[in-house]
């Protein structure tokens, strides 16, 4: 595992695609350079994890989440399912918070595949091996 100050801890919080989008992003190339890196899907973020690509749901300036994803991939550029499944084949730690789940009042049965995501809440991200880690909040 690298050490704790190569770390990166993400903490999605916002409903918002292309800030989500964007996050899976920083954290698959962080991944591939060799990062421990560790999601935190909290609040309105927690859509995101929903099966049946509840991420559809997540607001976008340009519409639906699926159209500026559509968009994306026809430029060439990763889109949000590729993205997901590059940061699990990378290792990424997913956390979804369970207060954020309840607070949207969804359940972690919602939740796509289950295996890799990890239901847990602040305590479970912060007492880790994350003293020193780099903190995005988006």
């Amino acid at each position: 595992m690298p050490p704790a100050e190569r770390s990166l801890i993400c903490i999605l919080h916002s409903g918002d695609y292309e800030r989500v989008r964007f996050t899976l992003a920083a954290a698959a190339a962080a991944a591939a350079a060799d990062r421990d890196v560790t999601l935190f899907f909290t609040m309105d973020a927690c859509v995101a994890l929903q099966r049946d690509s509840g991420w559809h749901g997540l607001q976008s300036a340009d519409g639906s989440a699926l159209d500026a994803d559509t968009a994306l991939r026809e430029r060439g550029v990763a889109g949000f399912e590729e993205l997901l499944g590059a940061c699990r084949e990378l290792g990424v730690r997913l956390i979804v918070c369970e207060m954020g789940l309840r607070a949207r009042g969804l359940s972690p049965e919602q939740l796509v595949s289950r295996s890799g995501i990890e239901v847990g809440g602040l305590f479970s991200l912060l007492s880790g091996d994350g003293a020193g880690a780099q903190l995005m909040f988006t």
